[in-house]
């Protein structure tokens, strides 16, 4: 799968909200996020700089938060159903 970095204020600010559908995942640099404006689920996997898995989010529908949490660098926000063999302590490969 595709992974396209947030690099950019506007791109984290954006992430996938407002997209009806997608193939891709997001990578952005911060430690927490909301579904506001998104019209699907998603799955959500938190992980710290080496990309060690802290906290899986699965199916997480629209309208919700993600609480800031401790030692999370990128979230990863994916289409729903795709973290199915990742578990937290592992490196994260898509």
């Amino acid at each position: 799968m595709e992974i396209r970095r947030c690099d950019s204020f506007g791109k984290k600010l954006k992430g996938l909200m407002f997209k009806k559908s997608f193939d891709y995942g997001v990578r952005i640099r911060c430690n927490g996020i909301h579904t506001f404006f998104m019209f699907k689920a998603i799955d959500v996997v938190l992980t710290d700089k080496n990309n060690i898995i802290l906290y899986i989010y699965k199916n997480v529908k629209p309208n919700r938060i993600i609480w800031p949490k401790k030692g999370v660098f990128y979230t990863y926000e994916l289409p729903s159903n795709t973290v199915i063999k990742n578990k937290v302590g592992e490196k994260f490969i898509i």
